[in-house]
């Protein structure tokens, strides 16, 4: 059974670090891309950052140079280290995987099959 479980949100200042953490079962991790998307209040959801199984890496323009994805493939851990954190990002963060090759390193959301519940992270000025 495909799970994910996120962990690690909470609330900082602006520039302050956030790393988030998604438990996956040892099937996911090793066969599956990765994503981490979040959705604010109001907004569509929106594509944080991707790794393919090869340990290729993508992000949003507006997270390049602060947040950093990464997995232990020993623990079966999805991270997203958060640096330099801004009010706009401000949202529920989710963990996401899909077998799909053609999704790999995609950002786009309706690609992913699987879904954690989520994490919050509030980003205060």
């Amino acid at each position: 059974q495909v799970q994910l479980v996120e962990s690690g949100g909470g609330s900082v200042q602006t520039g302050g670090s956030l790393t988030l953490s998604c438990a996956t079962s040892g099937y996911i991790s090793r066969r599956y891309s990765m994503g981490w998307f979040r959705q604010a209040p109001g907004k569509e959801r929106e594509g944080v950052a991707a790794l393919t199984s090869d340990g290729l890496t993508s992000y949003a323009d507006s997270v390049k140079g602060r947040f950093t994805i990464s997995q232990d493939n020993a623990k079966n851990t999805l991270y997203l280290q958060m640096n330099s954190l801004k009010p706009e990002d401000t949202a529920r963060y989710y963990c996401a995987a899909t077998r799909n090759m053609l999704a790999a390193g995609s950002l786009n959301f309706n690609w992913y099959n699987y879904w954690g519940q989520g994490t919050q992270v509030t980003v205060s000025s």
